[in-house]
């Protein structure tokens, strides 16, 4: 089923989730199969159960080819139930654009860490953990955030780097938005 997802404003966006309990049940893998099916439906890389109105700890995300990241490396597709992120170094950021489906239109310049360790479980229990840099590194932490109530706009350094995706990569206009 494809949800709505909720957009920046809505207070639900800004709570922090719960973790998941029972992992490998009905439940659970009805939500995933709904968040996969929205995250496709709206051409995203990822998105998180509090985006659509869930407020459990589970992302999912995944690129292979997206006309909204044409430069991306590819991402492979992972459903994480209550993940923890390790940042690999504490002085190894970098800034990249991001957008979000929970933001429309918008793009701004956010501060990630480069390198990371992500682990959690996946829906049928078993233990997950990577290591990951680059474009797969901003992914999870920006759905992680979700998951703690936080939205990309609020890590942003310089508002001067945040703002319509029209206006800031007008090469872009026409395409599917380059959000999330």
């Amino acid at each position: 089923m494809i949800h709505d997802i909720l957009r920046m404003g809505d207070p639900r966006l800004f709570e922090r989730s719960r973790e998941v309990e029972h992992i490998g049940g009905p439940e659970l893998r009805a939500l995933l199969a709904d968040m996969r099916e929205t995250m496709q439906a709206h051409d995203g890389a990822g998105l998180a159960a509090p985006q659509i109105g869930v407020p459990l700890r589970v992302v999912i995300f995944g690129v292979e080819r997206n006309p909204r990241y044409p430069d991306a490396e590819p991402v492979p597709y992972t459903e994480l139930v209550n993940p923890v992120l390790t940042p690999l170094s504490d002085d190894d950021e970098e800034d990249g654009w991001e957008g979000c489906l929970s933001v429309p239109g918008f793009r701004g310049l956010v501060p990630r860490f480069a390198r990371l360790r992500y682990e959690g479980y996946g829906p049928d229990g078993r233990h997950i953990a990577r290591d990951v840099d680059g474009f797969h590194a901003r992914v999870v932490q920006h759905e992680c955030d979700h998951l703690d109530g936080i939205l990309y706009p609020q890590r942003i350094r310089d508002l001067r780097r945040f703002g319509f995706t029209d206006v800031l990569f007008p090469e872009m206009a026409g395409t599917a938005g380059m959000d999330e």
